[in-house]
């Protein structure tokens, strides 16, 4: 297959031709594909459909204290959801919180209380004149939105295959105080699939931060969201709450985790672990905040699952069903445009989505010019703070929520797209 790059002018137009041949043909069959966010498809949702028959009227509704569960009270957690959730986190149950069903919605309280009442202490950031967050790029979008909705700066840290620039990381973490966190994304991160080493959790368990009340907001989201059944294809993370420890650094954490694509994303439960001292911070606000969250959907997980086996064999049965779109779509990527030198994307082992770099100046082209033909994706930017990708050229891929026949005929699309898109862009300069 000869590069795009390495063509004449005129074999160039002949290929374009040719493709928009194919293009006006797929336009014309009418698709309305989505591909826009990681939603579990119907067929993943379906797994989890037992779970919903562990509690009913007949059955006992204490938890393992005798507390029941249908009434007010343990605010932080029922014991066994505590210990269920501390093993799939790898920490203890004593370092837990447990939440209602959305960690996002976690991390946005955790940001909202530092605005409005500071963090251990320390001046809350409504009363400084400027905050600033870390942004590994490309990264989550709606960890962006949070940040972006406080008026906080956001600053990119380029993100490679073992994880953020740890030494761009450092110089800021380590020398300005106006630095209060980092976004990560640590297992299988959104949208690039990659898993930071074990050096950089070492780093990061090892800065020396310039702010008291800097803080690092591990959104471990796929810590078992594994593609793989062979442990030697599986990513292995070093946990970073006890690295943090060792290193004299036990308040720099807040871990998230939630079962949210374990088992349905509208009704899992949400956690989050860290320090004993932060726990206390933490504690004094959900006080006042609400009076307990949903203990009868804790006990319902903790039921149907029993141990963290049951766990690894459940999320097994979401592989099978995952595994088969994104080697689909890693195999028509690479028979498509492999050789065209317009593309580059990754190969996770894990998550729910393959990041794709297109030529600069492209992305925001191929996005709209896929949706011309009726697939929906990320909109181009979203990886990136304030929707601007400097280099215009990432794209998320989503491939869990079509079918897979769908999911075919969706990156038909979206490889046309990239290859017209390409074209004219080289002609640009021709």
């Amino acid at each position: 297959m000869k590069a795009y790059c390495d063509m004449t002018r005129e074999e160039l137009l002949a290929e374009k031709r040719h493709r928009e041949k194919q293009f006006e043909a797929v336009k014309a069959a009418g698709l309305k594909l989505d591909m826009s966010r990681g939603k579990p498809s119907r067929a993943q949702l379906d797994i989890s459909r037992q779970m919903m028959n562990v509690l009913n009227s007949e059955v006992y509704y204490n938890d393992e204290t005798g507390t029941d569960v249908r009434n007010y009270g343990v605010l932080f957690g029922i014991p066994e959801a505590k210990y269920l959730m501390g093993k799939m986190s790898e920490v203890e149950p004593e370092d837990m919180i447990i939440f209602g069903n959305s960690s996002l919605n976690i991390m946005f309280d955790t940001v909202a209380r530092s605005m409005t009442h500071g963090v251990c202490g320390n001046t809350p950031w409504c009363k400084l004149d400027r905050v600033k967050f870390l942004c590994p790029v490309p990264g989550y979008d709606r960890h962006f939105k949070i940040t972006e909705f406080f008026g906080i700066e956001m600053i990119n840290i380029p993100l490679h295959e073992d994880g953020p620039d740890m030494d761009m990381v450092e110089e800021y973490v380590n020398n300005d105080p106006e630095v209060k966190g980092i976004w990560c994304v640590p297992k299988y991160a959104n949208p690039t699939g990659i898993t930071y080493s074990e050096e950089t959790v070492l780093r990061f368990a090892h800065l020396k931060p310039a702010a008291d009340d800097f803080r690092i907001y591990w959104d471990n989201a796929y810590s078992i969201h594994h593609l793989y059944d062979d442990p030697k294809k599986q990513d292995y993370l070093l946990e970073i709450l006890t690295e943090c420890r060792k290193a004299g650094n036990p308040d720099m954490v807040y871990k998230f985790i939630s079962t949210s694509k374990v088992t349905f994303p509208g009704a899992g439960i949400a956690a989050l672990a860290t320090s004993q001292k932060n726990l206390k911070d933490i504690k004094k606000y959900m006080q006042v905040q609400t009076i307990g969250h949903d203990k009868m959907n804790q006990l319902r997980h903790v039921r149907y699952f029993g141990n963290m086996a049951n766990m690894h064999e459940h999320m097994r049965r979401h592989a099978a069903i995952l595994r088969p779109k994104f080697e689909l779509v890693e195999t028509m990527l690479e028979r498509e445009i492999g050789g065209l030198k317009i593309g580059e994307w990754t190969k996770p082992r894990g998550g729910y989505f393959i990041s794709f770099d297109s030529m600069d100046g492209c992305a925001k082209a191929i996005v709209a010019k896929a949706a011309e033909a009726g697939v929906k994706m990320t909109e181009a930017g979203a990886t990136f703070p304030y929707g601007k990708d400097p280099r215009d050229r990432n794209i998320r891929i989503a491939p869990s929520y079509p079918t897979e026949e769908e999911l075919r005929k969706a990156t038909e699309v979206f490889v046309l797209a990239v290859r017209l898109v390409s074209i004219d862009k080289i002609l640009e300069g021709k």
